[in-house]
């Protein structure tokens, strides 16, 4: 998200960015990560506006055959380093200090570096911007949240691919998509399923990720679909049903009620996959592992012999308060309409670039938070959609917004007047009232 804000901010001001990060390159979480990550959504929205991630190309071959192609952890920090070197430092217009932290000491901003230990002081002259408040955490740099033995192997999931010894049986913790990733790479590298102990302490709700694609028809179909189910449903469960079975939402067990909605994408063939775990245990998060067993929140179940316990239970979504993005003390990055923080950060960067009161950046940009459980996504939903007609309402920020292809809403003014674009178009008119009204309705059924 600072990337891409930053990109936004010179290419449309005429300013100068000095870029801390106490990682020695651009890239956050990405150059930690497990090293057979990648992106659940199209490369195309996903790093800065003015630099494509990838071609763009659709695949032709494989089980996503005709869906946007998908970078890999290699690619992306390869990316985002080229980035920031050619086309931010050496514009002249950026600093990067890599390797540093930033902190504040009677009102003097200081960067101390992580390697030599100096400490040299910034001149601020126009704003802080905070990139991190919204910042996930992930399983190579966060302990597993429960107490272990110390004769239990215990591995983020990254270690998997440098395993020196085969277990008898992989313990996979989590419900996310980390965990559907490790289960999905096993599976690929011929492990039976009957080997594969899945702790599944909520069951996830997850978006079809031939539904969130580079395409506007594709796109405005699932905007229309979303308005539809909302102002049809009766209560929170009933929307995400609808979803189901508008082809939006998927579940790895039909007969259980998902109560966890980060909504990654997931495709229909990793999901015919997880489908074949039948050695899944519902008994809430673990508390310990010892060498005979798992203690959960709602019961134990014995640890089979010759197991590797796989760490997926990073929380990796935050969820600070909501503040306003453009703050009296610091500029707090954090998402706008529903998902897609890069094209949020993006849009962000304009909004400073183009407006100068910010009351009016708060009124474009009201700040929005990524979701835990299917209320949440509803809130994020209702919140996004009203922010999205209001800077959508601003002629400028709606022709930068459809000429960014990190917009998921993008629509090429090649195709607008196409025949099969304005009839989406069209559909999407007439529910839209609706369906913002039912979002609207169905979020007061718990705490905004």
């Amino acid at each position: 998200m600072g990337m891409a804000f930053t990109d936004a901010l010179v290419d449309h001001a005429d300013v100068h960015v000095t870029l801390v990060d106490r990682r020695h390159t651009a890239g956050g979480h990405w150059l930690d990560t497990y090293p057979f990550v990648q992106l659940h959504q199209a490369s195309v929205f996903y790093g800065v506006a003015s630099t494509a991630l990838g071609t763009g190309a659709i695949q032709q071959g494989g089980p996503e055959r005709g869906l946007g192609e998908r970078a890999r952890q290699p690619e992306i920090v390869a990316y985002f380093d080229d980035v920031l070197r050619r086309r931010l430092v050496d514009s002249g217009r950026v600093t990067f200090l890599g390797s540093s932290e930033h902190h504040v000491e009677h009102d003097t901003h200081l960067v101390t570096s992580r390697v030599s230990g100096r400490t040299c002081s910034i001149d601020v002259r126009r704003r802080v911007v905070d990139a991190t408040y919204s910042a996930p955490t992930i399983p190579a740099t966060t302990p597993a949240p429960f107490a272990v033995a110390d004769d239990v192997p215990v591995i983020p999931v990254g270690e998997l691919a440098t395993l020196t010894t085969v277990p008898d049986h992989f313990v996979i913790v989590g419900s996310g998509k980390t965990a559907t990733d490790a289960i999905v790479w096993l599976l690929g590298h011929d492990v039976d399923p009957d080997r594969i102990v899945w702790v599944r302490p909520r069951e996830p709700w997850m978006l079809n990720r031939s539904v969130v694609q580079p395409d506007p028809l594709v796109a405005l179909h699932l905007a229309a679909d979303t308005m539809v189910a909302a102002a049809q449903a009766t209560d929170v469960d009933d929307l995400f049903v609808r979803l189901e079975d508008a082809g939006v939402m998927l579940r790895i067990d039909p007969a259980v009620t998902p109560t966890m909605a980060k909504a990654p994408t997931l495709a229909e063939w990793e999901l015919a996959l997880l489908r074949t775990i039948e050695r899944v245990v519902r008994l809430g998060h673990i508390r310990s592992v010892t060498a005979r067993e798992i203690v959960l929140e709602h019961g134990s179940v014995a640890l089979p012999p010759g197991s590797v316990v796989v760490h997926c239970a990073a929380s990796g979504l935050h969820y600070p308060p909501l503040v306003p993005i453009f703050g009296t003390d610091r500029i707090r990055l954090q998402q706008v309409r529903a998902g897609f923080p890069c094209f949020n950060a993006a849009l962000a960067g304009y909004v400073a670039a183009t407006r100068d009161d910010d009351r009016e950046r708060n009124r474009l940009c009201p700040p929005n938070r990524l979701p835990d459980r299917p209320l949440d996504w509803i809130q994020m939903q209702a919140r996004g959609s009203a922010a999205t007609r209001v800077f959508n309402a601003e002629p400028d920020i709606a022709a930068w917004a459809h000429a960014c292809a990190l917009n998921p809403s993008r629509i090429d003014p090649s195709e607008r007047d196409t025949p099969h674009v304005r009839a989406a178009t069209a559909r999407l008119a007439e529910c839209s009232a609706a369906g913002v009204d039912g979002l609207v309705r169905l979020s007061h059924a718990g705490p905004v």
